[in-house]
């Protein structure tokens, strides 16, 4: 087990090597808000306006002098105010105001009693609850005050976000261009998608996985197809790769075969930081830089490709667009229904199935076979289970620990 361990750095270790190299990009611009989603605030976004911008009523109710409130009487109702059509008139002493929800509450008013306390008496009503000074008023800027940050800079903008720019009325916002991203595969056994197979062909699945998954993070994707097994065409595609890219993405050609270029271009034209991962699956995961770029070596096969470009690429891109948010879900701990197959030496990512069990536990079974050819696993699973470098066999009732699919890998 040594020797074949021996040389592999453990993903933390390749993590933290990887992410202190990157500078976030910086180069922003201004879009409209139908055109934000997906995108990364360039600055913190702060509010032009308070919210709410005026004092109004909580509920639907009836707006009150808190001297008239104590008086436990019929008191006439004087007037009514809506969201967008407020009380104008005169309020007369001794009377109350019919108010509902959102509308602006009158001058004088110091509380508003919701409807559900109080009793009507013809053309009065007879308040049936305590009165607090203040009840049920939602204050000028209680939510937010003009000026404060609503949104840091490196935020994603989505269905939360975007709405509540809108209610601010900020109309566009400056977010960083996209990240541009060259990908291309290698190996003469590769043939794109739809086209038919030769004898020994496979069809190159990883670089079609790779664009969705870049697409979904919101990278500018520059597809360079498939690289044939040649030194010639190889420097080539990198050279073009960096001079159009922020990263260069490769599938395949990292590994120790007779043909594999890609690790020996990469040391020919750039740097590498490291390319053998204790991680199974993944071992074969090359980081580097180009002249113009920074370069990440995907395995070949596929369940090996899809969890280093989660575990990795992922964080890189998050880093280089300066995103706050953590790009991964918190592991926790779950008992496992599934006796799981683990040699010990590497950090293991097995595909699994979390869910509740009939006594309503958390409880995490393996989606079946686990090679790094079975990419149906991913169909049916929902989490990793992340079992430990020096783990051995997992036995059902076990404690093993879960990361849940974040959106990249949701349906």
């Amino acid at each position: 087990m040594e020797s074949f361990t021996a040389g592999l750095i453990s993903l933390e270790e390749a993590q933290q090597k990887m992410l202190s190299q990157l500078t976030p990009i910086t180069d922003s611009l201004s879009v409209t808000l139908a055109e934000a989603a997906g995108r990364i605030t360039a600055r913190a976004v702060t509010s032009p306006i308070a919210v709410p911008p005026f004092d109004n009523s909580a509920m639907d109710g009836y707006a009150v002098r808190l001297a008239d409130a104590s008086r436990g009487q019929p008191l006439p109702v004087a007037g009514k105010a809506f969201a967008g059509a407020p009380f104008r008139g005169e309020w007369p002493a001794g009377s109350v105001i019919r108010i509902m929800t959102g509308a602006p509450v009158p001058a004088g008013c110091e509380a508003v009693v919701m409807q559900e306390q109080t009793e009507t008496q013809g053309d009065a009503i007879v308040i049936t609850a305590p009165v607090r000074p203040g009840q049920n008023i939602r204050l000028t800027g209680d939510d937010i005050q003009p000026g404060n940050v609503v949104l840091a800079a490196g935020t994603r903008l989505g269905a939360a976000e975007l709405p509540l720019l809108a209610s601010l009325g900020i109309a566009q916002v400056s977010v960083l261009r996209k990240l541009r991203v060259a990908i291309f595969s290698t190996g003469d056994e590769l043939r794109p998608v739809g086209e038919p197979l030769a004898e020994g062909e496979i069809y190159d699945t990883n670089r079609f996985a790779v664009s969705l998954m870049l697409q979904k993070l919101g990278c500018e994707v520059i597809d360079m197809g498939i690289i044939k097994d040649d030194p010639a065409a190889l420097r080539a595609a990198f050279s073009e790769a960096d001079r159009q890219a922020d990263v260069v993405i490769s599938t395949g050609g990292v590994s120790v075969g007779e043909a594999d270029f890609t690790k020996s271009m990469l040391e020919e034209l750039g740097a590498i930081s490291f390319w053998k991962l204790a991680i199974k699956p993944g071992k074969p995961f090359a980081f580097g830089r180009l002249s113009s770029s920074w370069f990440c070596g995907l395995p070949g096969n596929p369940v090996s490709a899809a969890v280093t470009f989660y575990q990795l690429v992922q964080p890189l891109l998050a880093t280089l667009t300066g995103q706050q948010k953590p790009a991964l879900p918190p592991r926790q701990k779950v008992r496992c229904a599934s006796r799981l197959k683990k040699s010990p030496g590497r950090l293991d990512f097995q595909r699994g199935i979390l869910r509740q069990n009939a006594q309503g536990e958390l409880e995490v079974e393996t989606t079946g076979m686990q090679g790094s050819h079975v990419f149906s696993s991913f169909a049916q699973a929902n989490c990793f289970i992340v079992l430990e470098r020096d783990r051995g066999n997992v036995e059902p009732g076990e404690w093993v620990e879960v990361e849940p699919f974040n959106t990249l890998l949701e349906a």
